[in-house]
């Protein structure tokens, strides 16, 4: 005995069950190529992982040669310029709210527009706040918070995030700083 199959989208059975397996196990180039072409990119640009939340202001830009990890949100006034690694689950957002003093609670929203700096790689799991620009080339280290903008060439780890090192563009060596701790 079979049970008549709903959904809140109107989609079929069928649909939904491709959709599903579409969004979950669709992580490859054609398939990342078509989340861009669907979501308004070029997709010889820009690729999507599945998952991924992209919700730009008109005045937004993704480069040439970007990747968006699974999972991602990247909202707002947003610069993402070429070459650019965003890797899974980092959430990249230029807007805060604000503490009203009247209600004394948080409403309202400010933004603050974010860039990513040309060949910058945004490990898993980071977060950049609005406000932020990350320079050229940096290495955003897994689960970092970056607060506050970063040099080029720079390695940037932690919650608050800060500079740990530096990348050699001609040699494209890591160099760690001595730890403070």
């Amino acid at each position: 005995m079979s049970k008549k199959w709903k959904t809140e989208t109107g989609l079929s059975r069928d649909e939904f069950e491709k959709f599903t397996v579409y969004l979950h196990q669709s992580d490859n180039d054609v398939d990342n190529r078509n989340r861009s072409r669907i979501l308004g990119f070029d997709p010889e640009h820009v690729e999507i992982a599945p998952g991924a939340c992209i919700r730009l202001s008109e005045d937004s830009i993704i480069g040439k040669n970007c990747f968006i990890g699974l999972f991602a949100y990247i909202n707002g006034d947003v610069v993402i310029h070429d070459n650019v690694l965003i890797g899974p689950h980092c959430s990249i957002t230029s807007n805060n709210h604000i503490f009203e003093t009247e209600t004394k609670h948080f409403s309202g929203n400010k933004g603050e527009k974010i860039e990513v700096g040309e060949g910058t790689w945004v490990a898993a799991g980071c977060m950049i706040t609005a406000g932020v620009t990350v320079g050229r080339a940096n290495l955003i280290c897994a689960n970092a918070v970056v607060t506050k903008d970063t040099p080029d060439y720079a390695i940037i780890a932690g919650t608050p995030a800060r500079q740990v090192g530096r990348i050699n563009p001609e040699t494209g060596e890591y160099h760690w700083y001595p730890s403070k701790l």
